[in-house]
């Protein structure tokens, strides 16, 4: 492949920065990677698989064949085992904690993890915890009073028919909004509902509702159980599929209160913000526009019992994790075993530290993300494993993805002038965010008590949203953080930041003893992966403001969207399951990202070695490398349920596609390992996608 120019400058410096010391020839560092001897273990791969054929399994074969899944897990992989590291450290953390004075932010973590140990009390309380949700609820004499308590949502474990929640205003990016999104659903998504796919899966949610109404003493639990999935039933029909939801612009709807009102009658809107603490707003950001009338003429007509039962059973929903046993095992029963193949629980201690460290990513439901002390966790954790010499390091590789984007931008042969300066523009204005907050959240006065878990979970909750509102009259605030600092995750956000919690900069993604290839190929893709998601076909949509705007000629429109079309179209006819096709419209943005990701890493790690040999480890080319780093960041598997789910509700391709899609459009990747017509993954050249 040819060398880019403009990448020089950032890669010398790579040279010489700690954990990138390697240059071509060089010995590797003595202490040793986590994996092999240089990043990766040829033992994990599969030598038996044609590259050309499953360079999945040919990269990790051997690793997927002697790691059965956990029992306590719906998959496992080598993303997970960073995981396991975080969750060791977090332990220790919160044994210590919970020795602390209260008054300290160690206090205030230790008394809400002891809280969630203490099994004992919970046993004793039964659904106690629950009777100011289940008063208020049984005090509510008509749907205003409902849509009254749907307010306490953001807060609370009320659920909402419409969410409500702040962001940056994509119209107007130096300012927050107030968003309103349809909501409703128990289920994962509302093909969950409507699909013959799924019968098993509503079978064993009607038994659920059930469950936790009984549970709940509340009248006529089977009945009521049979009405609330009716109900939701047509809540999903009304709703909008999670592809359509994907389009900003469609998303993007401001109205007046007095606006949304004649749009949807019949739902108390000013009754909802009011409980929400925003009593004062006159406008609002509609998302799902055209559900909005069909969910409000649905609440209007709903018997008013239907609409309490349903209220009641996502309450004991909601909390039935930090509830006693016969709650918590019907959460798990339903939410992990049918409807993510999770054989059994994990551990408590596992548990409670999702719930006060928030990052539950695995399964993607609200335990983990709702009610934490994440931030705050997130101090305590990085003032002990993440220093500034590795924020230091991967700022370094920051940069030298950030050059290889930027060289990539001022070379498309299919982009004009016009739209390439304000691709560059654009590019320019990206904050980079390393493993931890600059500003620490203030958790002062906070009250966590070792004996009250559900009034942990509440105050802690309220807390974050009067720290998201308290700022919704002021500036934006570009430092602020969206993910907590130990999340194995990252994100490019609307603040036109894209951030690297220290959660994630871990091997196989980052291993400062590891060959620079190993690194260009795992978080160096991540890191070009998150730079693309503001050039994917939706991230495209917002100009170098932040604001919502169309910067492209029509011409170069064209060519993009034509080009996102054909890439759409391979990962469609990829079949993780017989007959369940990836959604190549779902996954659209994530697919662009990752072709983006892996690209721009490959051309970073030209850059690197400028123009000298790269040495060969074990027989592996460098290029070969940064192709087997790729692979290797997400070595794993999963269940076929929590395969399922992924398909309809997640935005991400499986695991195993995520790679080969990706290669198999690249030229280096065939020249790499030879491979030829004949091979399963061949693309003839002209078949192959490019974007970025």
């Amino acid at each position: 492949m040819r060398f880019l120019p403009g990448l020089l400058a950032v890669t010398t410096a790579l040279l010489s920065a700690p954990g990138f010391a390697q240059t071509a020839g060089t010995a590797l560092p003595k202490a040793g990677p986590v994996y092999g001897a240089w990043g990766y273990d040829p033992a994990d791969g599969d030598a038996g698989v044609r590259p050309g054929d499953d360079f999945f399994r040919f990269a990790n074969g051997r690793w997927l064949d002697g790691h059965p899944i956990p029992g306590d897990r719906p998959g496992t992989s080598k993303r997970l085992a960073m995981t396991d590291r975080t969750e060791a450290r977090i332990h220790d953390l919160f044994l210590k904690a919970a020795a602390a004075p209260p008054d300290t932010l160690a206090g205030q973590v230790g008394a809400f993890y002891t809280s969630f140990m203490d099994e004992a009390t919970l046993e004793r309380l039964g659904a106690e915890p629950l009777a100011p949700e289940l008063a208020r609820l049984r005090a509510a004499r008509d749907r205003a009073a409902l849509g009254r308590l749907m307010g306490l949502n953001p807060f609370g474990f009320e659920p909402a028919l419409f969410q409500v929640y702040l962001d940056v205003d994509l119209k107007r990016p130096d300012r927050y909004s107030v968003y309103l999104a349809q909501s409703g659903l128990g289920l994962p998504d509302r093909d969950y509902y409507l699909k013959d796919d799924f019968k098993e899966a509503r079978a064993a949610y009607l038994a659920y509702v059930g469950r936790l109404l009984r549970l709940l003493s509340w009248p006529n639990p089977e009945a009521r159980a049979a009405d609330v999935v009716a109900f939701e039933t047509e809540v999903a029909q009304a709703s909008w599929s999670k592809v359509e939801e994907r389009d900003p612009v469609a998303m993007y709807q401001p109205m007046t209160l007095t606006s949304l009102q004649r749009l949807a009658p019949g739902f108390p809107w000013q009754g909802l913000l009011a409980s929400a603490r925003l009593p004062g707003v006159r406008r609002v950001i509609v998302n799902d526009r055209s559900a909005f009338p069909r969910l409000a003429r649905l609440y209007a007509r709903a018997p008013l019992a239907t609409l309490k039962a349903w209220h009641a059973f996502h309450v004991a929903d909601q909390a039935a994790v930090y509830l006693s046993r016969p709650f918590a095992q019907a959460y798990f029963d339903l939410h992990d075993r049918a409807l993510a193949g999770q054989q059994q629980p994990k551990a408590r201690w596992k548990l409670a530290l999702t719930a006060v460290a928030g990052g539950d990513f695995l399964t993607g439901d609200r335990f983990g993300s709702f009610g934490t002390l994440g931030f705050g966790v997130g101090q305590l954790y990085t003032d002990q494993y993440f220093g500034p010499e590795a924020k230091a390091k991967i700022e370094s590789l920051v940069a030298a993805l950030k050059a290889a984007f930027r060289a990539r931008l001022e070379h498309l042969d299919w982009m004009g002038p016009e739209t390439r300066r304000a691709a560059l523009q654009k590019l320019d204005t990206y904050q980079i965010k390393v493993g931890y907050p600059d500003h620490p959240r203030n958790y002062a006065g906070l009250i966590m008590r070792p004996d009250d878990l559900l009034g942990n979970v509440r105050r802690a909750a309220l807390a974050d949203w009067a720290f998201t509102t308290w700022r919704l009259g002021g500036p934006v605030d570009r430092s602020d953080w969206a993910m907590t600092p130990q999340t194995n995750d990252a994100y490019n956000g609307f603040l036109r930041d894209i951030v690297f919690p220290a959660g994630i900069l871990q091997a196989p993604m980052f291993d400062p003893e590891a060959d620079p290839a190993i690194n260009f190929g795992g978080i160096g893709a991540v890191i070009a992966h998150e730079l693309t998601h503001g050039f994917d076909d939706q991230g495209r949509k917002m100009d170098a403001s932040g604001a919502l705007r169309n910067w492209w000629t029509p011409e170069d429109a064209r060519q993009f969207e034509a080009r996102a079309r054909r890439l759409g179209a391979q990962y469609s006819a990829f079949e993780p399951l017989p007959g369940l096709h990836v959604n190549g419209d779902l996954t659209m943005g994530e697919n662009i990202a990752d072709l983006g990701g892996l690209t721009m890493a490959v051309d970073a790690y030209h850059a690197f070695l400028q123009g000298r040999p790269a040495p060969v480890l074990d027989g592996f080319t460098g290029e070969q490398r940064v192709f087997l780093g790729w692979a290797q960041a997400w070595c794993g598997k999963a269940t076929d349920n929590f395969v399922r789910n992924q398909v309809v509700s997640d935005a991400h391709s499986p695991r195993a596609f995520r790679v080969q899609g990706t290669v198999r459009n690249l030229d280096a990747w065939y020249d790499a390992f030879g491979v030829k017509p004949g091979d399963r993954l061949f693309l003839p050249p002209d078949q192959r996608v490019r974007i970025w």
